[in-house]
């Protein structure tokens, strides 16, 4: 479970930034800084790739499901799910404010080294190591400040090496500033250091290929400018067009997509084993109905990599239609309502066919996000499918339940050995997909890149490119990323059917499928410049749905969905869930007097505006979207809507 973020501050300054409290890291953490002498920077760079983790397991047990629930792009689910007042009471959170605290000591580390134990002649062939590891350690801080603000960053973890115990919180705008000069600096190393000491074999992200990670490092400087929108609109179009105008993401090969390891330790091939986001955990989520329908109507196949089947396939419906018989194997009324069949002079039903646009489009289904829907009898087949619709053998045996909606797609978030059990009827075969997966992640692709110019062209930077040139490349990347991600992945039916459903339909990316959904109006950059924006937005919310993070600043920063809109609406719950109730940032945390760095916390909170809030209470909720982080002021209301 997550420590208290005061608890971590202390780590920070005394532990050299790590959170384990045990002997041996006691041990290592605290030795002679001449014993690393013998320290190989390259093995540090591995050791900040392999810790480099900005969506972890406790991420997406506690933080994503409030983040989803909050800017409405998902549905709490389960028999007490849909939106009600408890989406207004916080839950513990996960480590996102401590991701950078591991790597953090590797560049301490090798700083020193560099500074105080090799010659210069030697420290100056690793400046491509340390560059990379400062891109990935702003990587890591930006995603600290997102939902908490000022951090300990610029002065951390240099004790062990002559540095404060109790290093200051930097302010969020000024961590901008130092990143932006730590990426423009590392820049310059990458495109003009020359003798270095670079190991492929040490570099799994690029394997060496310091043009690609200038790229990275150029481009990640578009997600601070993203930030910057409503505080200095101007500087982040300036810092837009800067990045516009040198070589930037935009190739799937230059993709920061990757695994780290194939073999060894197997948190670190596959990620987390633990259940998240589904029935046995407590972060239950679903797809939201008003997403899914939207990436249906416009024939979007990232629908297909981002959410999994529901478990009706039409076997399991011709087996209800020849065993049902009054309440006994009843299909959902949602999915028979989509089912072509046939009935005989007995009144026996046969499967015809999908209706609509049939498989595998017609196996995604999201679920109401209109207020207290769990408690319509209407909406009883999305929130209790396992209870009120079991399916027996002929013989009322054998019982199974099948998902009444989609989920979230697990298999693109970790590998590992895991199953795809195939929905079969009762007494069926068992047919199980099972191999391993070394997981393989997206981190920064070419659609951020390109769905972030498209926003800042639309919002008045001078680009190279028109806003639509952008807007276009985006969405098309964004569909080949997702279909190579879920390839690496091999998510369930990617490419295979399993041979068990005969109207069952793989689900890879298919030839044409991409300039058919251009196709649509609602995908094309048209209309009034307030809609055009609201389209990048929207596809920006799209192209982050696995990544709940970046998902919510999005929505923070926009305030898309909007209410009201004819592409993708938020709805409006009224006073029983006032708009300002809803929290855009996580509770701080109530820090100890007796803690180290109790004054200098509690001065970096007062000094932003925050009152100091623990997790659990629907009351404070209020004070989560009125105190806001310095870069979530002036934003719009959720709701709202963009300002062009």
């Amino acid at each position: 479970m997550k420590n208290h973020s005061y608890l971590f501050i202390v780590l920070i300054g005394i532990l050299a930034f790590t959170h384990s409290a045990c002997r041996d890291e006691f041990a290592l953490l605290n030795s002679n800084p001449n014993q690393i002498t013998g320290a190989n920077p390259s093995y540090m760079m591995a050791s900040v790739v392999n810790n480099f983790e900005p969506g972890g397991y406790l991420l997406y047990f506690y933080n994503a499901p409030m983040m989803y629930a909050w800017s409405q792009m998902a549905v709490p689910a389960g028999g007490t799910g849909g939106f009600n007042g408890a989406i207004l009471t916080t839950t513990s959170t996960g480590d996102q404010d401590r991701q950078y605290v591991t790597p953090m000591r590797n560049v301490r580390d090798l700083e020193n080294v560099r500074a105080n134990i090799m010659d210069q002649e030697e420290a100056d062939k690793f400046a491509y190591t340390a560059a990379c590891m400062d891109v990935l350690l702003a990587y890591l801080g930006i995603l600290a400040t997102d939902m908490y603000g000022d951090i300990p960053f610029i002065e951390a973890g240099r004790a062990r090496y002559g540095g404060s115990i109790t290093p200051p919180y930097d302010r969020v705008e000024d961590l901008y500033d130092y990143w932006l000069s730590q990426l423009d600096d590392a820049i310059v190393t990458f495109t003009t250091a020359t003798d270095q000491t670079f190991p492929a074999s040490q570099d799994a992200v690029y394997g060496g290929n310091v043009e690609r990670w200038a790229k990275l490092a150029n481009s990640l400087k578009l997600r601070i400018a993203a930030r910057l929108i409503s505080q200095n609109r101007a500087k982040a179009l300036s810092i837009a067009e800067a990045v516009a105008n040198e070589p930037y993401i935009n190739s799937i090969a230059d993709a920061m997509l990757f695994n780290k390891l194939t073999t060894g330790n197997d948190n670190l091939i596959y990620r987390w084993s633990n259940t998240f986001m589904d029935g046995s955990s407590s972060g239950n989520t679903g797809a939201s109905a008003r997403v899914i329908d939207f990436m249906l109507n416009n024939k979007d196949p990232r629908v297909r990599f981002c959410y999994q089947k529901h478990g009706w396939n039409a076997t399991i419906i011709q087996h209800c239609f020849d065993t049902q018989n009054g309440n006994f194997n009843r299909i959902p009324p949602h999915i028979e309502a989509l089912v072509e069949y046939d009935v005989d002079s007995d009144g026996k039903k046969t499967f015809v066919e999908w209706k609509g646009m049939g498989e595998p489009w017609v196996r995604y289904v999201g679920l109401p996000v209109e207020i207290n829907a769990n408690q319509d009898n209407a909406n009883r087949a999305y929130f209790y499918g396992g209870t009120d619709y079991p399916v027996y053998d002929g013989n009322s045996e054998g019982r199974k339940t099948y998902a009444t909606y989609s989920g979230i797609q697990q298999q693109m978030i970790i590998g590992r050995n895991y199953r795809t059990n195939v929905p079969t009827v009762p007494g069926g075969p068992v047919i199980q997909g099972v191999q391993q997966r070394p997981y393989h992640g997206l981190y920064f692709g070419a659609a951020e890149a390109n769905l972030f110019l498209a926003e800042f062209s639309l919002l008045g930077a001078s680009l190279p490119e028109a806003a639509s040139v952008y807007y276009e490349r985006g969405l098309r990347f964004s569909v080949e990323e997702y279909d190579r991600m879920a390839e690496l992945n091999q998510i369930a039916y990617y490419g295979s059917t399993y041979d068990y459903c005969p109207h069952e339909v793989s689900i890879e990316l298919k030839d044409g499928e991409i300039d058919a959904m251009m196709d649509s109006p609602d995908y094309q950059l048209t209309g009034t410049p307030a809609e055009q924006l609201e389209k990048v937005y929207i596809q920006q919310l799209l192209n982050f749905t696995l990544y709940p993070n970046d998902q919510f600043v999005t929505a923070r920063r926009s305030g898309v969905p909007k209410f009201g809109s004819s592409f993708l609406a938020r709805e409006d719950f009224g006073t029983a869930i006032p708009t300002t109730s809803i929290p855009r940032r996580f509770d701080t945390g109530v820090p100890s007097p007796t803690n180290l760095m109790y004054d200098i916390m509690m001065q970096a909170y007062q000094r932003q505006g925050l009152t100091t809030t623990a997790y659990g209470s629907t009351s404070q909720s209020p004070l989560l979207n009125s105190e806001r982080l310095w870069m979530d002021v002036n934003a719009p209301q959720w709701g709202a809507g963009p300002t062009p």
